[in-house]
């Protein structure tokens, strides 16, 4: 006859049971009996309402999932050649998703033989990155990845 070890808050007397007199207490009780340690010797087990423990297990989780913070990456691109007027409507735009709180990917692409112009895709970057130091900071600085320079911006923390 396999023994079991029984422990619990709804048992009068915790302590090493026959597996048949353990499930007539979880029935007599109208709970279930739960092997909660398989590999002790003798296994642990508890008596418990299982369906009650799963939805407390279902809604423990669901509370971590909330409190988990979503990152949120915004892209913004530019050309090598993007003017003053362009740059300022873009440079507003990040400025309001860094005050989001999401992070900003900014990247300049370069086409065809406008490679040849890196210094001012950087410049560029540079002079963004500048424009948004009182909300954002420089995560990654420029770098160029085959035709597209990027840089990372992730928003200030709020005190």
């Amino acid at each position: 006859m396999p023994q079991v070890r029984l422990v619990g808050d709804n048992i009068a007397e915790p302590g090493v049971y026959s597996l048949r007199d353990a499930l007539k207490l979880a029935e007599e009780l109208e709970l279930d009996l739960v092997e909660i340690s398989p590999k002790a010797e003798p296994p642990v087990c508890k008596i418990i309402d299982y369906s009650k423990f799963l939805y407390q297990q279902k809604k423990k989780q669901k509370e971590m999932k909330a409190k988990t913070v979503k990152v949120v990456v915004k892209e913004i691109r530019f050309g090598p050649q993007t003017d003053e007027h362009d740059f300022n409507f873009k440079l507003r735009h990040a400025e309001k998703f860094l005050k989001e709180g999401a992070k900003v990917k900014a990247f300049v692409f370069f086409k065809g033989r406008s490679i040849l112009f890196k210094e001012q895709g950087e410049i560029l970057l540079l002079k963004l990155a500048t424009g948004l130091e009182d909300v954002g900071i420089v995560e990654q600085l420029p770098k160029l990845e085959g035709k597209r320079m990027t840089m990372f911006i992730s928003p200030k923390k709020k005190s």
